[in-house]
This record gives C-alpha cells, sequence and structure tokens, in this order.
C-alpha cells in the first residue's frame, strides 16, 4: 500500500503531467511557426536572364515601371494629381495639415475601387552581393527607383518584404558571376515585386526631403513574390 505522502506525490504529478505537456506542445507549434515563416522568408529565387523575364510576368499582373503605365494606372485609381502648389502654399507653412486631409479625402473616395484588387509589378534597383555557397547565391542589396510622372515622383513603398534577398544564378553564370564580383565590378540587376495595394492605405501623397514642394506619390504593396533579372 502506497502511503499518504506518496499519493500526495502522484496526486500532484498526475495533475501537472497534462498541462506540461500541452506547454510543451505548444512550444514546439511556435517554434515550427516561426521557423516555417524564416524559411519562407528568407527564400532563395532563381536569378533570370533578361530573355526570361517574361516568366514571372503574370496575366493577373500589370507591370508599372514606365511613367506613362504609371500615369494611367494612377489616372484609374484617383482621377487627377493633387495640386501641389496650392498644397505645399507659398512658403510651406501649414503643408502637413494639408497633405493630412488630401490623403484622407482620397482614401475615402477610393473605397471599393476595383483597382485595390488587381495585382501588380514595380522593380526596384539590385545589386549582387557576397556569394552564399550554402545557399548557391548572391545576397541582393535594393533599393527604391523614383520615376517622374506627370503626377509627381513616384516610388513604390512595399510592405511585407523578405528579411533576406538571394538571387541564385544558372549554373552556366555562376562561376563567372561571382569571378565578376570578386573583382570588384557592380553587377546591377532588376527586383521584381509583385503583390495587392493595402485597401485602407492604398496611396500615400507627400512632399520629397530633399526638394522643397516637389510632390511624391507612393503606392503601398503588400507583396507576394519576388523575381530577379540580370540586367547585364
Amino acid at each position: 500500500m502506497p502511503s499518504t505522502l506518496q499519493r500526495k506525490f502522484w496526486s500532484c504529478t498526475l495533475n501537472i503531467l497534462p498541462h506540461a505537456i500541452i506547454g510543451i506542445l505548444f512550444g514546439v507549434l511556435i517554434v515550427t511557426s516561426v521557423s516555417s515563416y524564416a524559411e519562407e522568408a528568407d527564400a532563395a529565387r532563381p536569378l533570370l536572364t533578361s530573355d526570361q523575364f517574361h516568366s514571372i510576368l503574370h496575366q493577373d499582373a500589370k507591370l508599372l515601371d514606365e511613367a506613362g503605365t504609371i500615369e494611367s494606372f494612377l489616372d484609374a485609381l484617383d482621377g487627377t494629381p493633387p495640386n501641389w502648389k496650392e498644397i505645399y502654399g507659398s512658403d510651406g507653412a501649414g503643408h502637413d495639415e494639408r497633405l493630412f486631409a488630401l490623403n484622407r479625402e482620397r482614401d475615402r473616395l477610393r473605397e471599393g475601387h476595383d483597382g485595390l484588387t488587381n495585382r501588380l509589378m514595380f522593380l526596384w534597383a539590385g545589386e549582387l552581393s557576397t556569394y552564399d555557397a550554402e545557399r548557391s547565391g548572391f545576397h541582393v542589396a535594393i533599393g527604391p527607383k523614383l520615376i517622374p510622372t506627370r503626377w509627381g515622383l513616384v516610388r513604390f513603398k512595399p510592405e511585407n518584404l523578405p528579411s533576406n534577398f538571394v538571387a541564385v544564378p544558372p549554373r552556366t553564370l555562376n562561376e563567372s558571376l561571382q569571378k565578376r564580383v570578386r573583382n570588384g565590378e557592380r553587377i546591377e540587376i532588376d527586383v521584381a515585386l509583385t503583390g495587392r495595394l493595402l485597401p485602407d492605405e492604398s496611396i500615400i501623397y507627400d512632399f520629397a526631403h530633399d526638394e522643397s514642394g516637389q510632390g511624391m506619390v507612393m503606392p503601398v504593396v503588400r507583396v507576394e513574390r519576388v523575381g530577379y533579372i540580370l540586367k547585364q
């Protein structure tokens, strides 16, 4: 017969054990979720040659990289460009309040617009950096492009970007690209970002920081796909 002390010990153990198991399983689920997200965020993508670029263009994605195409896109979505001179004023005083009012009104008028559900693609500038032997690819340094249009300077603003960009070249180009990078040559690429506009804050109107009164238009895109295109 077990003693009173032994019965108490096993009673406490049986009460604690299910909670411990649940805690361990919950911890495993958290670690698995984080690991899966990290793998997806850091996933490498093929480095395409310019003649392969069509392979990442999809029928439901509109490429916005030239002034005319961007202007047509903004015309359809927001109608007319802002009156930047009026918003900025003679000396810039009070322009923050006028910008806030402009953005709030444009967001309201844009609600429910069909253009918010369309998938679009834009290009950022990229450059091959250090070679990662484990992934058989190059880390990529990226930066935004500024495109002058009659709406103002357009700069696409991506959301949900991967935490690490790695471009994997074809085997036929791998060694030659590694040699060029080791020799200090700049290898420029295009980084194709595909996604949809954020529904609540799809376009931000602002002024450029380095040029007084210069209007800027920033479409905000939740990124779904990334592609790399070799320019040289």
